[in-house]
């Protein structure tokens, strides 16, 4: 008689429903350096350019027109700078910087809102869950051009434009 190595039931899921989690199709973005910065459920080409600087807009927040895009992003905040656009206008960005390497990779035109934990809560929470508090208090989001490739390790066409 052969001997019973285990009683364990055996699962599987590929019988199962799909549910939306399962059927999404995240893209991961990473910097330069290799750092993973961007997971997110559309392909950065197919989202609208803006038009000053050439920057990918990710929608952040809800509004009555369209939903917010579904994303988590792992950038470090900066201080904020006065950014002067082609057209000789200045525009205060809050921008948003690889955590291994320090490059930009992100920004956004409107301050963060105000982190409501206390402040010694603060220094224990992580950057990555401070920086989503902040990114989704405003409606819309920027992706630096060129910062960002699908190819880990690999500089995106578009970095040296």
């Amino acid at each position: 008689m052969p001997k019973v190595v285990s009683r364990a039931a055996v699962s599987t899921s590929q019988d199962a429903q799909s549910t939306p989690s399962s059927a999404a199709n995240f893209r991961v973005y990473y910097c330069i350096c290799g750092e993973y910065i961007l997971i997110i459920d559309k392909a950065l080409p197919t989202l609208p350019k803006r038009q000053t600087d050439g920057a990918t807009i990710v929608q952040a927040k809800d509004t009555k027109e369209s939903a917010a895009k579904v994303f988590k992003l792992n950038a470090t905040p900066l201080e904020p700078v006065l950014y002067e656009r082609q057209d000789g206008k200045y525009e205060r960005q809050w921008r948003y910087a690889c955590p291994r390497c320090n490059l930009p990779v992100a920004y956004q035109t409107v301050p963060p809102a105000p982190n409501p934990q206390p402040p010694a809560k603060q220094q224990q929470a992580s950057a990555t869950a401070l920086t989503a508090i902040a990114i989704k208090s405003s409606t819309y989001f920027y992706i630096i051009k060129g910062a960002l490739s699908q190819m880990q390790g690999q500089a995106p066409p578009d970095a040296f434009d």
